[in-house]
């Protein structure tokens, strides 16, 4: 498939799911798709997590909790999270999904190489590999550049990184229909640091050390905490089943500037994580939908991306990160020990109204978010 109506630069998260989308509108059935990526994607890499009140998704589910508790070492609240779960898929699981939906369609073709650059050359566009030059009308990448975000200080860069061990302990600690959301009883040292756990049986669960701040850790840091919690717990014995490592880039940067009439960013190099939470899965279906909704109406993708409410809510938290990291525990724990969880996850998932948004934004530190305000105000 040397020439292509779309090529899909990447063939991560949101590239499959706007593929996906895209077969199931029935409107692409005439144009050749193509998705280049040197990961053929085999392994389980990483798991994604979501809260959801309907049934997103909910083959590839496996396994949800009805509650979730949030803890700062003074306060342990376990959160009812009804109408919603909090829902758990295994990269393996979508990959192989997705793909073999894929293999079904005669019009869309994976190659396994590596993407070295493309261009919007006005008429065409043209994906240049480590082997091969391909064109095609229009352009999706989902290859993230750091340097576009590190290359300039108006819009703060959070990253929200972690390494997980998934246990079996021989101790029965865990609550299966319980996880928990964020522990912030762990030293902060600084930053904005704590533990997030996903148990799926008495004896079995992700434990994950995660930082919202600047800087990566070295590896022996991450594990040595972890080591210290499940001592905690009160497990003496365990062995580690799984490992996962990652990542996530938390920033309002208006990677939509980069889009040019045919070629657009979608996933981290778009955007498309929620920019506060890190929250990938649930966003990025949303914003699929909508890719693939557009594509049906419009040929410019200069003229996707809208700013909203939430985008600016969201720049504020990570200004107030980038400036003073070491108060994030004070921001979240005024938010969930005693806020409605019914009304912050609709907030987080950019459905409430503006008062229901005020009800939310009136638990948090008022001083430093009006001064946030004002600072952001004149720097836009």
């Amino acid at each position: 498939m040397q020439q292509a109506h779309y090529i899909f630069t990447g063939s991560g998260l949101s590239a499959l799911l706007t593929v996906y989308e895209m077969l199931l509108s029935g409107k692409f059935q005439d144009k050749t798709i193509l998705l280049i990526d040197e990961n053929p994607k085999k392994t389980n890499d990483r798991t994604w997590c979501f809260w959801d009140e309907n049934t997103l998704c909910e083959e590839l589910v496996s396994k949800k909790w009805s509650e979730a508790v949030f803890a700062n070492g003074k306060v342990n609240r376990v959160l009812s999270l009804q109408p919603y779960q909090y829902k758990k898929i295994n990269g393996i699981d979508f990959y192989d999904f997705v793909f073999q939906k894929i293999a079904e369609a005669e019009n869309i073709q994976f190659l396994q190489e590596k993407v070295l650059d493309y261009k919007d050359l006005g008429t065409h566009c043209e994906v240049r590999t480590a082997s091969e030059t391909y064109t095609c009308n229009k352009v999706i990448n989902s290859i993230y550049n750091p340097e576009n975000v590190k290359s300039q200080d108006k819009f703060p860069l959070i990253q929200q990184h972690f390494i997980g061990w998934f246990i079996k302990s021989k101790e029965a600690v865990f609550t299966p229909n319980c996880a928990t959301f964020m522990d912030f009883s762990v030293t902060q040292k600084g930053n904005t640091r704590f533990m997030y756990v996903l148990p799926t049986s008495e004896h079995e669960a992700l434990i994950e050390y995660t930082l919202f701040s600047k800087d990566l850790l070295v590896k022996d840091e991450y594990e040595l905490e972890i080591k210290k919690y499940i001592q905690k717990l009160g497990i003496t014995e365990y062995e580690i089943i799984e490992k996962e490592q990652g990542n996530i880039p938390m920033t309002c940067y208006p990677f939509w500037k980069h889009n040019t009439k045919n070629s657009i960013n979608i996933g981290s190099a778009g955007g498309w994580t929620k920019a506060s939470t890190g929250y990938t899965f649930k966003n990025a279906t949303k914003k699929a939908k909508e890719l693939v909704s557009f594509l049906q109406t419009d040929s410019d993708f200069r003229n996707v991306h809208k700013i909203n409410k939430f985008w600016l809510y969201d720049l504020l938290l990570l200004d107030i990160l980038s400036a003073k990291n070491e108060i994030g525990a004070s921001i979240f724990s005024a938010l969930f020990t005693k806020g409605n969880p019914t009304v912050i996850f609709k907030f987080l998932d950019e459905e409430t109204s503006f008062l229901e948004d005020l009800s939310v934004i009136w638990k948090c530190p008022k001083k430093i978010f009006i001064q946030a305000l004002l600072k952001r105000l004149f720097s836009l």
